[in-house]
């Protein structure tokens, strides 16, 4: 049936929204950053006593993200139950070209950047200092750190070894880079390239695996989506179907083994098969909206190409790459092309799509079915519970990975629904995850108010002895306009006690705060928005991935830089929860790389259970409040005074054997007490 997650649907549904993220996006720029005086602090004594009843669980209404005015420097904004910190624009190199994703180590955020990586002094969040930034042009320039260590991705064409800003012209160079950069960031003003890993496919992303059993090495899986390289220039890449070749590097993903003591000997270790006997699933076709969109298109005289069996308009930032050379070729350019050059281009145009999206490998016979994907987009890894979730392409994927150079497959699931299985997150337990669907390729604008709900959207799963479970979908409610690009991206778990509460990017969207606790009632608690970044266009911004980091929320914005933010309490969120999710402290943080989140044994963890009990009735309100004044009383004794209310009131609530939340409670203030 439509919509259940065992049903199948296309791989390829994105890929030319993708590529428009691949260009580099010329645009003037403006203005200045804010910075908003961040959310007070305050003791747990002081928050110990404030009740939440009075604080408001309804959504804004009408939505306040609906109708913000444009502009880059200085759209319209818009937040509920966030403070934002600060915001910073790119430095003059970067200016104009595509922020990508961020990773963090100690004070500093590395930002990747399709022109090299900013990386972003934040010890002061309301004032952040450009600590340096690292030109060496690539896409997507994906980071990740480790130790001193610091891994980027590149994974087109035009990447060059030396990092030199000139390209690469030749169809076969040993001058490409397309795979791994490995950096020491020792001296972060001086990071020396020790090692570059080549990749057959490029490295699109990458996941960076600590294997808790190993402290001489990191992995680093790599998720190439891009065409087989020449052996010329690789030894090794065939392009041929495994059927005509089993050394094929289709239908699989690679795997680099860095040796931390000499990471110059960094290099590919294995290449797991992890997608066989998968076949292709149905694609779910274009929207409403889409079909007047692309009729409007054709009545415009738009350029439209129909590639992976879909018709689709070619933005501008992706037709400039193909137009240009073909005119190039006439004596022509894009300002003195005329009438005849116009309906050459479209007689080429199909020709000329073939050539920049290879058709898709052949499958079995003709009365077969096709196969499935040939390479993951992102692949989230969590090394504490031995997993690792796979979005990849028109499945998403449970691994294993307790041997972390031979993964398996546990399970994988499709849904028509679903148009690009992007990435990845797992609960901080494990019994849960959550797929993000990249339809439009994160370059199309697909939150309009008629889009389908379940298109573009997160899909969610319980697990259960390896099988995952479907339970529903949750889609960013603000209906976006035509001319903003959105869709489901990338974001990270909150560490809420208690709770599975997420921060997510949208792109032109913003970010969206989630509770999805409960699989099958998904719900918002916050957000940011921008207003479109252009008036009468789709311009290019939005917040590409955004990740808690002690305390912080981070925001990778396209176009416009860097943002912080910090969360406000709410009647979804206490005061005692928030500050018990910033008593996590993390030494480092990479996109694909999920940490297991653990609680120090503190007052205000106590307190925020408390408030999670009175939101949900899960004790009488007169003992509610006793336990507050219990917990405040013992904070503010000491000695022996302290371990006996402790003990007392441990004592009290473990009587209470039927509510699962209250057992945990006993058991903070029981350790409460042996402290």
């Amino acid at each position: 049936m439509k919509g259940h997650p065992l049903n199948h649907r296309s791989l390829f549904g994105t890929t030319v929204g993708r590529l428009w993220l691949v260009v580099v996006i010329a645009i003037t720029v403006g203005v200045s950053a804010c910075a908003p005086k961040p959310m007070a602090s305050s003791s747990s004594s002081s928050m110990a006593m404030s009740s939440q009843a009075n604080m408001s669980t309804k959504a804004p209404s009408p939505d306040p993200r609906i109708g913000l005015k444009p502009g880059l420097f200085d759209a319209e904004e818009a937040m509920w139950n966030l403070t934002k910190v600060s915001s910073s624009k790119p430095s003059e190199s970067f200016i104009g070209v595509t922020n990508s994703d961020l990773a963090f180590k100690g004070n500093y955020v590395f930002q990747g950047n399709y022109n090299g990586v900013q990386v972003w002094d934040i010890s002061n969040p309301k004032s952040p200092k450009l600590a340096k930034e690292f030109v060496c042009p690539a896409s997507q320039s994906d980071v990740s750190v480790y130790g001193n260590l610091m891994f980027i991705s590149g994974e087109g064409l035009t990447g060059r070894i030396d990092c030199g800003s000139q390209g690469v012209a030749e169809a076969v160079s040993h001058e490409r880079l397309r795979g791994i950069r490995i950096f020491d960031i020792t001296d972060l003003n001086n990071p020396k390239n020790v090692a570059n890993v080549q990749t057959c496919r490029g490295s699109h992303t990458h996941s960076v695996l600590k294997d808790p059993k190993d402290n001489d090495n990191v992995y680093i899986y790599i998720s190439g989506s891009s065409s087989v390289r020449s052996e010329e220039e690789v030894p090794g890449c065939v392009a041929a179907q495994p059927s005509e070749d089993p050394n094929s590097s289709l239908f699989r993903i690679e795997i680099i083994k860095v040796p931390l003591a000499h990471p110059e000997n960094a290099a590919v270790v294995s290449k797991p098969k992890i997608f066989e006997d998968l076949v292709a699933p149905p694609q779910h076709g274009a929207s409403p909206a889409d079909a007047v969109e692309m009729a409007e298109a054709k009545a415009r005289g738009e350029f439209v190409a129909e590639i992976f069996g879909q018709e689709r308009v070619l933005p501008g930032r992706m037709l400039a790459p193909i137009l240009e050379p073909f005119l190039k070729d006439r004596g022509k350019t894009m300002e003195t092309m005329n009438a005849a050059d116009s309906a050459a281009f479209r007689t080429a145009l199909p020709a000329l799509i073939a050539e920049a999206f290879p058709p898709r490998p052949p499958g079995p016979p003709s009365d077969g079915p096709r196969p499935g994907p040939t390479q993951c987009h992102d692949i989230t890894l969590y090394p504490e519970i031995g997993r690792a979730g796979g979005a990849c392409g028109g499945y998403g994927l449970l691994l294993d990975i307790t041997d972390p150079v031979n993964p398996f497959r546990m399970d994988a699931v499709a849904d028509s629904n679903f148009s690009y299985w992007h990435s990845a997150t797992f609960s901080n337990d494990g019994s849960k995850m959550l797929f993000t669907d990249e339809w439009g390729g994160g370059g199309q604008p697909k939150c309009r108010a008629d889009d389908p709900k379940e298109w573009g959207a997160n899909a969610y799963f319980s697990i259960d002895k390896g099988k995952m479970n479907f339970h529903s979908y949750y889609k960013l409610p603000a209906p976006q306009t035509n001319i903003e690009n959105c869709v489901a991206h990338n974001g990270s778990l909150i560490p809420v006690p208690g709770r599975e509460i997420m921060v997510q990017s949208w792109y032109q969207g913003g970010i969206s705060i989630f509770d999805w606790s409960d699989l099958d009632n998904v719900f918002e608690i916050g957000f940011h928005d921008r207003g479109p970044s252009a008036a009468d266009h789709q311009g290019a911004g939005g917040s590409w991935s955004v990740y808690w980091y002690n305390g912080l929320i981070v925001s990778s914005e396209i176009s416009r830089g860097l943002d912080i933010f910090e969360l406000k309490p709410s009647g979804f969120l206490s005061a005692n929860e928030i500050a018990a999710a910033n008593t996590v402290k993390l030494t480092y943080l990479n996109a694909q790389g999920q940490p297991t989140y653990k609680w120090p044994t503190t007052f205000v963890l106590a307190q925020a259970y408390v408030d999670q009990l009175e939101r949900s009735k899960g004790l009488p309100q007169a003992q509610i409040e006793s336990t507050r004044k219990s917990l405040a009383a013992a904070e503010s004794a000491s000695g022996s005074a302290r371990k006996s209310a402790l003990s007392a009131l441990a004592s009290e609530l473990g009587k209470n054997t039927s509510n699962a939340k209250v057992k945990t409670l006993a058991g903070v203030v029981k350790d409460l007490g042996s402290m």
